[in-house]
């Protein structure tokens, strides 16, 4: 557990994510005597984690802001984190606000970063050296945001704030997404004479989240290596209208493994055996990119985004270096032309499959409840086993 001063009336308070769960009561244990003994009850912890009781039992004022492990904050979530700030701030000299997050520090880092630009536009003056003093403990505790659409949301605030992005609040329909250059997420193959052919393609399925609500998923594409780009074709598979988008919005493509089941034959070798293990091991499929985005920020009816623009892909060699992915928009649900060319050299299985229909976010009605699992009745059994560790 990391407690840091970021200035001096706001702290910043970091947990591991691995800690275990008695560490992490007594973490919490530790920081709120600190706290007490320094700053009395004039200090709120904003939860940036999903809420857990232990949290809330170890200190007298809790605001609980999380959002989903992983994922940039919604863009109207960063906005109302940095009006409470202030607003708790304002109202007494004496007030602490201490920033509280469990796992990655990029949750801390990108609230601090949104809150200095918060500060530069609607703060006094007198605010300079603690913008700097911001800036400072980013560059020293944080580093770079792991995350480009962490630093997305960043600087549409940033620009929404200055008034260098102007909100764009006409309705946006997807019509196409093009992933340009094939991702190998695929194993080299053997072929006669012992030639190996390049390890390389993919089959990869696409899944949009509107707000966190599951709106599409593609069939799955069976890309080969070495193929150029592949066009989804998301009008196409909606009787030719566009999907229409509003706010947040998350796009992931994932890479659908298929295990193979194992024959037990007698004859298999040693390394045979243990490949296919491993394979049967594997999770039935795996993120290729992902990337967020708001509607308000989007002013031309192509959207591009660089492998550096692309979560999980940005440092993932598996993704070509000169990838890129486009999304293609229509102002009507019918399909605006010219549009992107088809690919039929990739086919498309569009069987129902319950693996790409599972939605990573389908336990999340609601930014407000709990993330991540219910993550207060972990802390009840947590509490149970610590009654009895401290028994025996």
């Amino acid at each position: 557990m990391d407690l840091s001063y970021v200035t001096e009336r706001i702290i910043a308070l970091w947990v591991p994510g691995d800690v275990s769960p008695v560490a992490y009561r007594q973490g919490q244990q530790k920081a709120a005597h600190m706290l007490q003994t320094k700053h009395g009850n004039n200090y709120m912890v904003f939860n940036l984690s999903e809420p857990r009781r232990v949290t809330r039992s170890h200190h007298e004022r809790v605001r609980e802001l999380g959002w989903p492990a992983d994922l940039a904050p919604p863009l109207e979530r960063l906005c109302s984190v940095c009006k409470d700030i202030e607003s708790w701030l304002s109202e007494d000299s004496h007030r602490i606000a201490v920033i509280h997050a469990r796992g990655s520090k990029d949750r801390i880092g990108v609230v601090i970063a949104a809150y200095m630009h918060y500060s530069s536009i609607c703060g006094s003056a007198d605010q300079a050296l603690d913008r700097f003093a911001m800036s400072r403990y980013l560059e020293d505790k944080v580093g770079d945001l792991e995350q480009p659409s962490h630093k997305r949301y960043v600087e549409y605030f940033s620009g929404l704030l200055s008034g260098s992005i102007r909100i764009n609040s006409a309705p946006l329909y997807l019509t196409h997404v093009t992933v340009l250059g094939a991702p190998a997420f695929e194993p080299a193959e053997g072929r006669e004479g012992g030639a190996v052919d390049a390890a390389g393609g993919c089959r990869a399925f696409l899944k949009v989240y509107e707000g966190l609500i599951p709106v599409y998923t593609s069939g799955v594409y069976s890309v080969c290596g070495g193929t150029r780009q592949f066009t989804v074709n998301v009008a196409g598979e909606r009787q030719r209208r566009g999907l229409q988008l509003r706010g947040d919005i998350l796009l992931k493509c994932y890479h659908r493994h298929y295990n193979p089941v194992p024959t037990g034959s007698p004859s298999s070798s040693p390394a045979a055996a243990a490949a296919a293990a491993a394979a049967a091991e594997r999770p039935q499929r795996e993120l290729i990119f992902a990337c967020q985005f708001h509607t308000c920020a989007v002013t031309d009816y192509t959207l591009s985004f660089t492998r550096q623009e692309l979560d999980s892909a940005c440092s993932d060699l598996r993704f070509p270096l000169d990838g890129a992915v486009e999304l293609h928009f229509s102002a009507t649900p019918e399909i605006r032309l010219p549009s992107p060319a088809p690919t039929p050299a990739v086919p498309v299985d569009t069987t129902d499959d319950p693996v790409t229909r599972w939605d990573s976010y389908e336990n999340i009605a609601a930014l407000g409840s709990p993330l991540d699992g219910d993550t207060d009745i972990e802390d009840l059994n947590d509490a149970k086993n610590l009654d009895v560790d401290t028994a025996s």
